[in-house]
């Protein structure tokens, strides 16, 4: 096997409604539009150094309900705050709350119904 470098991740993600995508990571997460196509078909977005990308579901990959069995899952250094800024926007998955493993959590769900995670060492 040949060996390489990875150099990063990005999630590419399928959405069935990228307005409502876009203004949900823009205005509610305040991620960045960093490039998206015209027609809306492709996006991507940025806050800070976590980057995800948005298409629109094509020949390649037609599902028609956006399904994802993880979750993405940011760290943050300011877990509490973000939780008052988001828990009256969005769909709860679970409120904040203190793990063994040494994390402070909090889950909401996006517009798609993708799981997002966010947390903080304790």
């Amino acid at each position: 096997m040949a060996t390489y470098t990875a150099i990063k991740l990005t999630p590419m993600l399928e959405s069935h409604d990228m307005p409502a995508t876009l203004k949900f990571y823009t205005e509610i997460l305040k991620f960045n539009c960093t490039a998206k196509l015209d027609d809306l078909s492709w996006l991507s977005l940025q806050k800070d150094e976590i980057e995800v990308m948005f298409c629109t579901p094509n020949k390649h990959r037609n599902i028609h309900k956006s399904i994802m069995s993880g979750s993405l899952y940011i760290k943050t250094n300011e877990v509490t705050v973000l939780w008052e800024s988001l828990k009256d926007h969005c769909e709860i998955c679970y409120p904040p709350e203190d793990f063994d493993y040494g994390m402070r959590e909090f889950a909401i769900y996006d517009n798609n119904g993708y799981l997002l995670q966010f947390g903080q060492n304790l």
